[in-house]
């Protein structure tokens, strides 16, 4: 009973993480970036974080929320609420 449990809850985060990255695809599409665009004005190498991200997978280091924020032109405490999930492992 307690594996399922944990199942469920593993799943609840996964679909959280799932909607925290459409909000950021739609956030990134809304500004007219690529997802290379976004990632060299957060200042990552490899574009391919910004897709992980934005399928639900992947994390955003606690420090580079304010420059994500800024990137996406959205207040950064709204732009923790949104993304928390997709930082829990």
């Amino acid at each position: 009973m307690h594996a399922q449990i944990r199942r469920s809850g593993a799943d609840h985060l996964q679909e959280m993480r799932i909607l925290a990255g459409a909000w950021l695809r739609e956030l990134r599409e809304k500004r007219g970036l690529s997802q290379r665009g976004l990632a060299e004005r957060v200042g990552v190498d490899c574009y391919t974080i910004v897709s992980q991200l934005e399928s639900g997978r992947g994390h955003i280091p606690w420090d580079c929320y304010l420059t994500w924020a800024d990137a996406l032109g959205v207040p950064p405490a709204e732009f923790v609420r949104k993304m928390c999930p997709i930082m829990i492992r």
